[in-house]
């Protein structure tokens, strides 16, 4: 199939899901409403709590959006909020914060757009959906993953598309956590990748996902690709995400201090610009919420309800350059939180009066990742890789581990994903060269559609123990594709009489691979 003629086919099926999922849109009125305004790419959800919600739609032309929401699916007594415009400077992109919604309840939203230059001229309404967060303590239940559309894996419809989305939805979760690399900019796709059993993977290939991304557009277009995939339109649909980033949304082991001078993909060599037009998309792109002093943030506070909170961290957009060889002072190069950012984190979790206090953070603590594999060089995530004391980026983290452990900050949970392959670590200062801290779980998963590699090597300095792990063998080699299964997720269950969480690891075909359970300590 040419490439021309796949994209063609694509935005047919984009059109055929949109239908499923948009209640009373119809193929019908869409093939005939030419000249009326469309919705390109479904509907989003997300940073989802007790009384509110964010609700995002992408119009085919300059449009207003007419938003209304309701506690019913016929829309009876629905509240009409007031509309938005969307223009060209946005890509036709608009989210909304819809607020004074009631706890605990199922919330329908529906849009509809009218044409800026034919006000007559409406298009057929599209509906999403989610459920706030609790009052009470009733039971929580969410997925987590990240790293979509990697390594050269992209949508090839003949296998299904991103099934895992698929698997996560049948779940009912009542959030989707996508730690980072939600895309991957700097990963073109190829139409046709053969594949070892002898079949070739085919991949529909937009221009934006031809080369790497630089321009404002083709950055939006990253995301654009991402959400033709029925799975993730229909998972979209009815389960709010709740978005962080990582590297790949800009570049890979991108930092403020990464020189792009030797890589000839790249016409625009300025990362600062790059990582720029990158967030700019992402916000545009996703409904994640927009912080007033300082509307490019990523990290922030989800209150899910009297039994969770959520923290999300951002390990990029303050980091230093760390270097080889840091030693054990804490200066701006060997940050990768911030100060801003860590000060922030120990507010929020001294603050906290939830049963669970969930770390979302777009890297792993102890797993060692190089920005050079070939020669074990260069510390990417937080680990330094030599089993020692607290050096560099650990500086941030035995700092912000020992806060917990005098705060008396009980029930702190981190989860992450980053290095395609899931795996379960216990932490304790008895194995540890720093040992300042209390014990801990961090739960690693992904990818969820992407190449799958691992395990990678584990740093000594804050004492991980390997209780889980599933990854490639060395005869079945790196890289794999979806369709070898090695594709992962996590789900987190939190029983609302109890407050014991439930962790499960999963992949693509929904087996449970490993599950922990975890008694909450309770004060008071």
């Amino acid at each position: 199939m040419s490439h021309f003629t796949r994209r063609r086919f694509l935005a047919n099926t984009a059109l055929s899901g949109l239908a499923l999922a948009s209640g009373s849109l119809a193929m019908p009125a869409i093939l005939r409403a030419q000249s009326r305004p469309t919705f390109t790419h479904g509907v989003q959800s997300g940073d989802v709590d007790t009384n509110s919600g964010m609700a995002w739609v992408r119009a085919d032309r300059p449009s207003v959006i007419d938003f209304e929401w309701a506690t019913t699916e016929s829309f009876a007594n629905a509240r009409t909020l007031a509309p938005l415009k969307a223009l060209p400077d946005s890509d036709y992109a608009v989210k909304r914060l819809m607020e004074g919604l009631p706890s605990d309840q199922e919330i329908f939203w529906r849009a509809v757009a009218r044409d800026l230059n034919d006000i007559n001229a409406v298009s057929e309404p599209i509906v999403g959906r989610f459920r706030t967060a609790p009052a009470s303590r009733r039971s929580v239940k969410f997925v987590w993953s990240g790293d979509t559309v990697g390594q050269g894996w992209g949508i090839d419809v003949d296998r299904g598309g991103m099934k895992a989305y698929a698997t996560m939805a049948a779940r009912s979760p009542d959030f989707f956590l996508h730690s980072g690399d939600t895309i991957y900019a700097d990963g073109p796709l190829k139409e046709e990748v053969p594949l070892k059993d002898g079949t070739v993977w085919k991949n529909i290939v937009t221009p934006e996902k031809s080369k790497v991304a630089e321009t404002l557009d083709e950055y939006r277009g990253q995301w654009k690709y991402n959400m033709l995939d029925e799975n993730v339109r229909a998972l979209n649909a009815v389960v709010p995400t709740f978005f962080q980033w990582d590297d790949h949304e800009v570049s890979n082991n991108w930092s403020l201090s990464k020189d792009l001078t030797a890589d000839d993909r790249y016409t625009e060599k300025s990362i600062s610009l790059l990582a720029a037009r990158a967030g700019r998309a992402f916000h545009e792109m996703t409904p994640i919420r927009y912080e007033p002093a300082e509307p490019g943030r990523v990290y922030r506070t989800i209150h899910y309800g009297p039994h969770l909170d959520v923290f999300f961290l951002d390990l990029r957009s303050y980091r230093g350059p760390n270097g080889d060889s840091m030693e054990g002072v804490l200066t701006p190069e060997a940050r990768i939180l911030g100060f801003e950012q860590l000060a922030w984190l120990k507010r929020e979790l001294a603050n906290s009066d939830a049963t669970w206090k969930v770390i979302a953070s777009d890297m792993p603590i102890s797993l060692i990742v190089w920005d050079n594999y070939a020669e074990s060089r260069g510390a990417e995530a937080v680990a330094q890789g030599d089993d020692g004391p607290a050096k560099g980026r650990e500086l941030e983290f035995a700092d912000l581990l020992t806060f917990i452990k005098r705060a008396g900050i009980d029930n702190v949970v981190w989860l992450t994903a980053d290095v395609h392959y899931t795996a379960a670590h216990h932490y304790s200062p008895d194995r540890a060269v720093y040992q300042d801290f209390n014990p801990f779980w961090e739960f690693v998963s992904g990818p969820i559609h992407a190449g799958t590699f691992g395990p990678n090597g584990l740093d000594m300095t804050f004492g991980p123990e390997v209780r889980y792990v599933k990854a490639p063998s060395a005869e079945q080699g790196a890289n794999l594709p979806p369709s070898d299964g090695f594709q992962f997720f996590g789900e987190v269950e939190i029983e609302g009489d109890t407050g014991v969480m439930t962790v499960r690891l999963i992949d693509t075909a929904g087996t449970e691979l490993f599950t922990q359970a975890l008694e909450p300590v309770l004060r008071g």
